[in-house]
């Protein structure tokens, strides 16, 4: 007997058991999708995206906590792939998994049906209030911290095209309760100096050995840790709480109207 004729059941035997081991391949429903293109199907997908994914991801999928979809998608991502995360989520960060109870297979397949045509897909979502209002309150109280087409504050976050970014839902809670979250690189520190001397601000870099702040007079300042007596992390927002006796309902429905109209274009604070 050869050594060739020893050696072929040897590979065949260790080829079958990983072929075992692997089991069969993973089923998924997106390689024959019935939704792409069925424009029922990308209106209902455009429903759950907003209800599901938007908070996140922004109502246009051009990212906000989330990353663009849409960059994601014109990098090559197939379908399938698509899928895959939104069933799966992303172990370590803050995109969940999709139990089939909440979500089956056909709600996904319409989600990734809209996510490919949501560029010709019109918006039903359209400003609410009196945005002239909402622009006067958004200069009058917002404007110190947030910026507009290159207009305003830089101690909050840009609002440029916050009203394509957020669902209307997510600007009022962001009003009403600031600190439920707070996004990277506006996260409240006050630092202690070893004289006693206190800079309070959002933190905008750090490492192990240094932190970066910009306080509320917008100087960005950094700072050696070894020369500090102390770093408190607040977990509260520099941003104040806008409840009912600082904002009425009916100035906050202005506002946010204010806001769901920046999209983006050549704005500037009313």
């Amino acid at each position: 007997m050869t050594r060739t004729m020893l050696w072929s059941p040897l590979v065949l035997m260790i080829t079958g058991s990983l072929l075992l081991a692997q089991g069969p391949p993973e089923k998924n429903p997106a390689a024959n999708n019935p939704h792409l293109g069925n424009p029922q199907s990308i209106r209902s997908g455009m429903a759950l995206y907003r209800i599901r994914c938007a908070d996140c991801h922004g109502l246009d999928a051009g990212g906000y906590r989330g990353p663009d979809l849409i960059a994601v998608m014109a990098a090559g991502t197939t379908d399938e792939r698509l899928f895959q995360t939104i069933r799966k989520g992303v172990p370590g960060t803050d995109m969940p998994a999709a139990n089939e109870t909440d979500a089956p297979d056909d709600d996904l397949l319409m989600i990734v049906a809209y996510l490919r045509k949501i560029g010709s897909v019109a918006p039903t979502e359209k400003p609410v209030g009196n945005v002239d209002n909402g622009g006067r309150l958004f200069a009058a109280q917002c404007a110190s911290c947030h910026r507009v087409a290159g207009r305003g504050g830089r101690i909050g976050p840009d609002l440029t095209r916050i009203g394509a970014a957020r669902s209307r839902a997510a600007l009022i809670r962001e009003i009403r309760t600031p600190s439920e979250f707070i996004p990277p690189s506006y996260e409240t520190v006050t630092v202690v100096t070893k004289d006693g001397q206190r800079i309070r601000g959002a933190k905008k870099n750090e490492d192990v050995f240094s932190i970066q702040v910009m306080d509320v007079r917008e100087r960005i300042q950094g700072f050696v840790k070894a020369n500090l007596q102390d770093v408190i992390y607040e977990k509260d927002s520099l941003m104040p709480a806008f409840g009912p006796a600082r904002l009425s309902d009916g100035d906050l429905n202005d506002l946010v109207g204010y806001l769901s109209s920046l999209r983006g274009a050549d704005l500037s604070v009313r």
